[in-house]
């Protein structure tokens, strides 16, 4: 039954689990005291906010299982500290598709190293049952031709995920074999 974070965590702990507690936020630098720690279990607690520095210190976080709570998006920044992330559960969370789940889809494809699962749309209602990359890809569809950021193929709707993938390292491919790299900035 706890509701907040405890503030006595020994400082060389390597595996955490706060599952099935109450813990409805995460603050700023919650972890920042425990930064051997290498998993983290948060799921069913029913948290609907985390602070952009609440994992600040877990450097040697590798796995994070955020799953089934209250998430709608994350804030810009939440994920940066975590260096190291392997695996991040975030099935049976609410997640809204709009505008500001936006960082969570690009920080996922920068990471590609970084294992997630249950990122599907739950809200609002026209993209429930969408996953959350075919929602941003459609959203760049919606631009002008002449003002979308980047490569406007690569933005295809019809494609699924995996054909995504394999777009993307190609051009990724190209741009290395060419030696040359390519900002657009609109």
């Amino acid at each position: 039954d706890l509701k907040k974070v405890p503030s006595n965590i020994p400082p060389d702990i390597a595996k955490l689990d706060l599952s099935n507690n109450k813990i409805r936020q995460l603050r700023a630098k919650e972890f920042e005291d425990v930064s051997e720690l290498k998993i983290l279990n948060l799921n069913s607690n029913g948290i609907a906010y985390i602070d952009p520095a609440a994992f600040s210190g877990l450097n040697n976080l590798e796995e994070l299982d955020l799953s089934n709570n209250s998430l709608q998006n994350f804030e810009y920044g939440v994920l940066e500290d975590l260096y190291f992330l392997k695996i991040l559960w975030l099935r049976e969370n609410p997640w809204r598709c709009d505008y500001n789940i936006h960082y969570l889809f690009y920080w996922l494809k920068h990471h590609y190293n970084v294992h997630y699962n249950g990122l599907e749309c739950k809200m609002p209602e026209e993209y429930k049952g969408w996953s959350v990359g075919k929602y941003v890809r459609s959203y760049y569809e919606e631009c002008p031709k002449d003002k979308l950021p980047i490569y406007p193929e690569t933005f295809d709707l019809d494609k699924d995920d995996e054909e995504w993938e394999r777009h993307k390292e190609q051009t990724v491919q190209t741009v290395k074999k060419h030696g040359v790299i390519v900002t657009v900035i609109g």
